[in-house]
C-alpha cells in the first residue's frame, strides 16, 4: 500500500509501506475511505516534536472492514466505521468511567495517512454505520473520530450548559469545532478568539456570536470588558501553547471552567494564581469513544456539518501539500482521498 511518511521536519513524503496485517486476535483491517492532516500533526512537522526515525503519520479515519480478528465480533468485513484517535477496549474501569482515551489497554493511532490501516482493539474502538453513508456525510464523520470529537469534549470539560457564556481560545478545526459543541450544548454567548477572517466567518456560521482579535493580556481584558468585568462561564482552550493556557485561565471568572484540549507544549500552571481564582481545569486526550454514537447520528441527521472544517481537499497522494497548507495557514484542515 501507499501512505504518508515523516522523514524530518518539513519533509512528509508518500511511499511504498507493508500491507497491514492482523497481528492480535482483536485488530482490525480497514481501507481507508478518507483521512486528513491534524493541527497536532504540524508539531513534528515544524519541528516542535522531535521526528527520530521515519515513521507513518496521521490519527484520523474512517473507512471499510476489510478483515477483523477472531475475537472481533461487533463489526465485520464491508461495514463503514468510524473509530478515534485513541483505541480502547471499552470494557476496563477507565473506559466504563467514560474517559476510553485512557484505557488500560490503549494505543494511539498513528499510521492512518495510508491506503489500508490496523485498529488495535477494533471491539471497543470502531463504531459501525447502519449501511453504507452518502459520500457527502463522510467529511463530517471523519471530523467525528477527532476534531469534532475533541471539540464536543472541551465544551463538556468546560461545563458548557444552557445559557451559559463560552470563550473558545483557538481558530483551527478543534475551535472550530467547539463552536458547534457550545451552541449544541445551549451557551447563548459564544466569543471565539481569532484573526483569521475565513475562520471568523465559518465560527460565525456554525454559531459563535462574537469574536476577539486580541491576545494575550489585551485578550483578557477584552473578554472581561465584554462579561461585565467577570469573565466566562467557560473557557475552551484549543491550541496548547503556554499563553493560550493563560489567557483560557484568565478569561474565565470565578467557578468558572476552562476545558483544554489543545496539546500542550511548554505549558505551566501557576499553582498559587489557579488556587486563588476558584477556575475549575479539566482536559486531556478526548474519549471520542464516549461521543461517538451521539456526534455520528448528529452528522448524519444534519444536526451539525462538521465536514465543513476540511477546506483543501486533495488526492492522498498531495499530503505533503496538505501540510504546507495547513502549516502556512492557508487551510483549516486538509482531507485526503485514497
Amino acid at each position: 500500500m501507499r501512505g504518508a511518511v515523516i522523514h524530518a521536519p518539513g519533509d512528509v513524503r508518500f511511499e511504498i509501506l507493508d500491507d497491514p496485517k492482523i497481528l492480535h486476535p482483536t485488530d482490525a483491517i480497514i481501507r481507508t475511505a478518507v483521512t486528513c492532516v491534524c493541527g497536532s500533526d504540524l508539531w513534528p512537522y515544524r519541528g516542535a516534536e522531535p521526528v527520530g526515525d521515519p515513521h507513518p503519520m496521521g490519527h484520523e479515519y474512517v473507512g471499510f472492514v476489510e478483515e477483523a480478528g477472531s475475537e472481533v465480533t461487533s463489526v465485520r468485513p464491508g461495514q463503514f466505521v468510524i473509530g478515534s484517535f485513541a483505541t480502547s477496549d471499552n470494557t476496563c474501569a477507565n473506559c466504563r468511567n467514560g474517559f476510553q482515551s485512557n484505557c488500560l489497554h490503549r494505543e494511539f493511532m498513528s499510521t492512518c495517512q495510508a491506503e489500508y490501516v490496523r485498529i488495535p482493539n477494533a471491539q471497543g474502538t470502531l463504531v459501525a454505520t447502519d449501511g453504507i453513508p452518502d459520500e457527502r456525510f463522510w467529511p463530517g464523520l471523519l471530523a467525528v473520530s477527532d476534531v469534532m470529537g475533541t471539540g464536543w469534549w472541551a465544551a463538556d470539560a468546560a461545563e458548557v450548559g444552557p445559557g451559559s457564556t463560552a470563550v473558545v481560545v483557538g481558530d483551527g478545526a478543534v475551535g472550530l469545532c467547539g463552536v458547534i459543541a457550545a451552541k449544541e450544548m445551549g451557551a447563548e454567548r459564544i466569543i471565539v478568539m481569532s484573526r483569521h477572517e475565513t475562520r471568523q466567518r465559518l465560527a460565525r456560521e456554525f454559531g459563535a456570536t462574537d469574536i476577539v482579535t486580541e491576545r494575550g493580556d489585551e485578550g483578557v481584558a477584552r473578554i472581561k470588558e465584554m462579561t461585565g468585568g467577570i469573565g466566562a462561564d467557560s473557557v475552551l482552550e484549543c491550541v496548547g501553547t503556554a499563553q493560550a493556557m493563560q489567557q483560557a485561565l484568565r478569561s474565565a471568572r470565578p467557578g468558572g471552567t476552562v476545558g483544554f484540549v489543545g496539546v500542550p507544549h511548554e505549558v505551566a500552571v501557576d499553582g498559587q494564581e489557579l488556587f486563588f481564582s476558584h477556575v475549575g481545569l479539566r482536559g486531556g486526550p478526548a474519549p471520542v469513544r464516549r461521543y461517538l454514537p451521539d456526534l455520528i447520528d448528529r452528522v448524519l441527521t444534519e444536526a451539525i456539518d462538521p465536514g465543513r472544517v476540511f477546506d483543501l481537499i486533495l488526492p492522498l497522494e498531495q499530503v505533503a501539500e496538505g501540510y504546507r497548507a495547513m502549516d502556512e495557514c492557508r487551510a483549516v484542515k486538509a482531507l485526503l482521498k485514497p
